[in-house]
């Protein structure tokens, strides 16, 4: 192979994958639709509205609401394991991926998720909450069938909440739910 025939190979085959990762961080950047103003006009109301988006009798869930509550080019993170023994690792998503991913699993079954104790720290336009939760099949469950952390990365431009990242671990053997993010006390730093 001549060294032009092979310099010019090895430039596509570098280029292909660039070009690829372009158009997905094009699309992956798009603006989502516009928020209702309630639903992000402090911390507390986005937290609201993304509990609020992903419960719900079994059927479909407001999507449209669900991405307008993200940054372009915000994350789920899920913390996974193939067994009770096995190495996590992190599944990571897009908005519409978890819609997706999820959307199959809520059109057939009844999901409610709430918060049952946050920590807060913020400084300058960023937050970290940490948002321990309860998952239910019903919203009267008297136990959860599941808990765990969300830990929320949120943005504030100074006219409305914005989740950067929602990265999450469930509560299983050997992983209990510290007693400090149980206690329902909220702080914030500023």
């Amino acid at each position: 192979m001549s060294l032009l025939r092979w310099t010019t190979a090895v430039s596509l085959i570098a280029v292909a994958p660039c070009q690829a990762q372009s158009a997905m961080s094009q699309a992956d950047t798009s603006s989502p639709p516009p928020a209702a103003a309630a639903d992000v006009r402090s911390m507390d109301a986005i937290m609201h509205a993304i509990y609020d988006v992903i419960s719900g009798p079994a059927g479909n869930r407001d999507w449209n609401r669900f991405y307008s509550l993200f940054v372009p080019g915000g994350r789920l993170i899920q913390t996974r394991r193939a067994g009770p023994d096995s190495v996590p690792r992190p599944v990571v998503m897009t908005p519409q991926d978890f819609a997706q991913r999820a959307g199959e699993y809520f059109a057939k079954n009844s999901f409610y998720e709430k918060e049952i104790s946050h920590s807060v720290d913020t400084f300058g336009a960023i937050t970290q909450r940490f948002s321990t939760y309860a998952s239910l099949h019903a919203a009267d469950d008297a136990k959860p069938f599941a808990r765990g952390i969300n830990s929320f990365q949120l943005f504030n431009d100074g006219k409305r909440w914005y989740v950067v990242t929602i990265y999450w671990d469930d509560e299983h053997p050997g992983n209990a739910i510290p007693a400090r993010y149980l206690t329902g006390e909220a702080t914030r730093s500023k």
